[in-house]
């Protein structure tokens, strides 16, 4: 069984969302203010966040980071009443996996869980790239999320490992941008392209001699992104 951490204000919702997930088949572990999710989620073993950005005490991009930055990878899927483009990819960037504005229909939200999970076994298959992968010196690994570039050791977030993995699999090809977020973010419905515009640039910073010439994740101009080996 998957245990899902709740961590929502609104307690109105929280119990909704609690009674739909556990129909489900999933535990859920729900606390309403945002100091209390750090401690809550030390004691557990949790398999997903779902966690409203706008919290008490703590906000939830400032939890997620605290996650990442202890080591975990395990995702994290925001709520937020707010429908600024911005925020998303600032949620994205800081290591989330997803959202879901409000209002929304548990049904979606319950297919957007479903699909993390599935995105989540896609990426430590491994069908067409290994565990780990080098190119021209650089590595990551997909199953650790640790990779090697220019400037030494980092830790991916899960969505920029899935984006590599894409990409790796299919060195050499023009890839779109739509192609990236379906196959990465799992519907076309996203904020915009600037999503994984981000996401390479990020990538860039972490691979390439020099992101302002970049030699490995290349842009195709007005299509998308082409992965080199070197």
């Amino acid at each position: 069984m998957r245990t899902i951490l709740l961590v929502e204000d609104d307690l109105h919702l929280a119990e909704g969302l609690t009674l739909n997930l556990e129909a489900e088949g999933y535990q859920v572990v729900h606390v309403s203010d945002g100091t209390q999710a750090m401690p809550a989620f030390e004691k557990g073993m949790f398999d997903l966040v779902l966690m409203d950005i706008m919290l008490p005490g703590m906000d939830g991009l400032t939890i997620c980071k605290k996650i990442r930055a202890a080591g975990h990878t395990l995702p994290v899927l925001f709520i937020t009443a707010r429908d600024e483009t911005d925020q998303k990819i600032e949620g994205l960037l800081a290591g989330g996996d997803d959202y879901i504005t409000k209002p929304f229909n548990v049904q979606e939200l319950l297919a957007r869980i479903a699909g993390i999970f599935r995105r989540q076994a896609w990426l430590a298959a491994d069908e067409q790239v290994s565990d780990s992968y080098s190119f021209d010196g650089r590595t990551i690994n997909f199953k650790t999320y640790e990779a090697t570039g220019p400037g030494g050791k980092v830790v991916l977030t899960r969505k920029e490992c899935m984006v590599v993995k894409y990409l790796v699999e299919r060195a050499g090809e023009v890839v779109s941008r739509d192609q990236l977020l379906d196959a990465v973010w799992g519907y076309h419905a996203y904020p915009t392209n600037r999503t994984v515009d981000n996401f390479i640039l990020k990538l860039r910073k972490i691979f390439e001699d020099d992101p302002k010439e970049p030699k490995y994740f290349e842009t195709i101009r007005a299509v998308g992104y082409r992965f080199n080996r070197g």
